[in-house]
């Protein structure tokens, strides 16, 4: 797609298994970087299965898919609810999650067509909830920077925040503050190699977001 920041092993992986019925959805910074944002790539692809609670066959078949597609493929790690593929083609290497979710989506994915089949792509709402929660438990730059691009897109923060503990019980806008307080960005940043104005104003950032979930967890 026309100013994507998805790669050509990604965009391949992507049409060998968007074969029509297919259940998953392109969720994370893949479908804000192929989709929705385009604002900067990604290394891995996310594919969610919801509504269920194991993976059972479905790497197998996602493995058959893409060796038939002519790409090499390697297990990382496995699990009941997860399983992370390594991808190599054309010179290039793409990790793929594979994740069994059991509970729905807040709200019905978009659909893009891709190769003849249609590709559900979570919505940029949905992923504004699922970067909150996931920077709870991991806290990385890259969740942070999406959390803004987001945001910044028109994103709705109050709604996302009531939306989180649907996705997250433990989550709470005041957990949320403290984590992001106490987190340290900087290196991650430098390890990156960012420049110091790219990080300065990402802590702006940061710190326009600690104080609305402060103001957010008040007691009224």
């Amino acid at each position: 797609m026309s100013g994507d920041r998805l790669t050509p092993l990604q965009w391949r992986i992507l049409r060998a298994l968007a074969s029509p019925g297919a259940a998953w959805t392109l969720t994370g910074g893949a479908a804000l970087a192929g989709f929705h944002l385009k604002h900067r790539p990604t290394r891995d692809l996310d594919l969610f299965w919801r509504g269920r609670k194991d993976l059972g066959s479905i790497p197998r078949t996602i493995e058959t898919a893409l060796v038939a597609e002519g790409l090499a493929v390697h297990v990382l790690q496995t699990a009941p609810t997860f399983c992370r593929l390594s991808v190599t083609g054309g010179g290039e290497t793409c990790v793929v999650d594979l994740v069994a979710e059991p509970t729905a989506a807040l709200e019905p994915p978009m659909t893009f067509p891709v190769s003849g089949a249609v590709l559900s792509v979570d919505t940029p709402h949905e992923i504004l909830v699922t970067k909150l929660c996931t920077l709870l438990s991991r806290a990385e730059t890259r969740d942070l920077v999406d959390v803004q691009a987001l945001l910044e897109a028109g994103g709705d923060l109050n709604r996302a925040l009531t939306d989180a503990p649907k996705k997250d019980a433990g989550f709470s806008p005041l957990t949320l503050s403290w984590v992001l307080k106490t987190t340290d960005f900087g290196s991650m940043a430098k390890a990156m190699g960012w420049a110091s104005e790219q990080f300065e104003a990402l802590a702006r950032f940061r710190d326009s977001l600690i104080l609305a979930l402060l103001d957010a967890g008040a007691p009224e």
